[in-house]
């Protein structure tokens, strides 16, 4: 009981640092699962399953604190060019995770939606993220986007090539419509960025929706990243005075 009340106390104090500073979206590039794999002289598949763990984790802690929206970098348009064998095993693993986590997900009030270029990944996978996302189409709790074959280069590249589609005059195109065409139209940017494992690089992780994020980066790898380090990474946030170019 006694250990309940701290913890309730805790998630209340960073739930007010969240409404007092106007935290509405982290995003996260999650990096380190093979090096905490190799470090703990276990294959690379370990250090992805554990990196499940860590998410969960990390959804979970959005939730108590009061995040409304949360991005995860999952697969980038690069890592097919890692070893065909862990690019299985990760669409597998995405595959299993999705469908075994979906229903707790959704009595969660969790929010799904994937972001990348989606009709780039198998059939069957599709099929999953797409029963994820119209699931969980009306829950209302946190908004939680994976990226998956997710680029931003390519992102932005796509977003023009529907704007010259849909014969928008270049005198009528500005920030605005450009964030219509973008795979995060409808959600705020984000407010903090973290990535953890140590890199300090963005790694064509939303460039144009980062412009005036905080970057928190811990050298803590993804599997040992949990509820705890969010909070940490959030009172580290508290501290920045955000001027937007000002």
């Amino acid at each position: 009981m006694i250990a309940e009340k701290i913890i309730a106390a805790k998630d209340s104090e960073i739930k007010d640092i969240v409404k007092d500073t106007n935290l509405q979206h982290i995003a996260i590039i999650m990096d380190g699962n093979r090096r905490w794999a190799k470090e703990h002289l276990m294959p690379s598949a370990m250090g992805h399953k554990k990196g499940v763990d860590a998410l969960k984790n990390v959804v979970k802690g959005a939730h108590n604190f009061g995040i409304k929206y949360l991005t995860l970098y999952a697969f980038s348009t690069e890592n097919w060019n890692r070893k065909q064998e862990e690019v299985d095993f990760l669409m597998n693993l995405l595959a299993t995770t999705i469908k075994n986590e979906l229903k707790e997900l959704h009595q969660n009030d969790v929010k799904l939606r994937f972001i990348g270029d989606i009709e780039g990944l198998n059939s069957d996978l599709q099929k999953i993220l797409n029963n994820a996302e119209e699931t969980t189409k009306n829950n209302t709790g946190v908004n939680l986007q994976i990226a998956i074959n997710y680029g931003a280069r390519n992102e932005i590249v796509n977003a023009v090539k529907k704007m010259a589609l849909d014969n928008i005059p270049a005198e009528k195109i500005n920030e605005e419509i450009l964030n219509t065409y973008l795979y995060t139209k409808n959600i705020p940017d984000p407010d903090l960025l973290i990535r953890t494992g140590g890199e300090m690089r963005v790694s064509n992780y939303l460039l144009w929706q980062i412009a005036y994020a905080e970057f928190y980066v811990t050298k803590k790898y993804w599997p040992e990243f949990g509820e705890d380090a969010l909070e940490e990474a959030i009172k580290e946030f508290a501290k920045r005075q955000r001027r937007y170019g000002g």
